[in-house]
């Protein structure tokens, strides 16, 4: 099981540098968030999400985990009731020399947040969300964070609360367990469809050139 997860780990690794570097587009697809087969786009909602969004949950599906932070992406509901968990985040350059092995930028992230959102078949919904001028401006939103999630006339239709955490805990919490890596591997593939789809035909055939020589 861990053998095939490592494989399963490297060979998504390998394909997401191979898409990267062949410039693959940072603008993807809609993300389902729902298991199963596709709904008709006419009963289908939309929720739209800046890069500073990274969307985790929707009503308990792990949706998250696409490798890059400059994504914006469209995420499909289905009609009714949607809990949506997710955290604001921004990421600033550091001014002046950065140490060796010192990060090159301060991340600045909020505690997870939820919105519980009412979908409406075919309605088309943003996150709206404050946009900082400078780190010390992120900080000040994530210390007392206000987001809401509009319709297309602007209203308010839900406003962000911190998330209620499972308070189930891991009797080991210093070791990742091969269901939880599967997860993990699960999910970075997930995220790399979605690149081989935005692909065009001459990047994937440069990858598999590159894959296989």
């Amino acid at each position: 099981m861990t053998g095939r997860i490592s494989t399963m780990v490297r060979a998504a690794a390998l394909t997401w540098v191979a898409l990267v570097v062949a410039g693959c587009s940072s603008q993807l697809s809609r993300v389902q968030t729902w298991d199963g087969a596709a709904v008709d786009p006419a009963r289908v909602a939309v929720l739209k999400a800046p890069a500073e969004i990274k969307v985790k949950e929707v009503n308990g599906k792990r949706v998250g985990n696409f490798l890059m932070d400059d994504l914006v992406l469209d995420y499909e509901l289905l009609p009714g009731d949607n809990q949506i968990v997710f955290t604001y985040k921004t990421i600033w350059a550091k001014g002046g020399v950065v140490k060796n092995g010192e990060s090159k930028v301060h991340v600045v992230e909020t505690a997870p947040q939820q919105v519980t959102l009412v979908a409406q078949p075919g309605a088309m919904y943003r996150f709206e969300v404050p946009s900082p001028k400078n780190r010390q401006a992120a900080e000040a939103v994530i210390a007392d964070f206000s987001g809401r999630v509009v319709d297309q006339s602007g209203a308010t239709v839900a406003t962000a609360q911190p998330h209620e955490a499972r308070t189930e805990v891991a009797r080991d919490q210093g070791r990742v367990t091969p269901a939880q890596s599967a997860d993990n591997a699960l999910d970075t593939l997930e995220g790399l469809k979605v690149l081989w789809q935005k692909a065009s035909a001459e990047e994937k055939r440069e990858f598999l050139t590159w894959a296989f020589e």
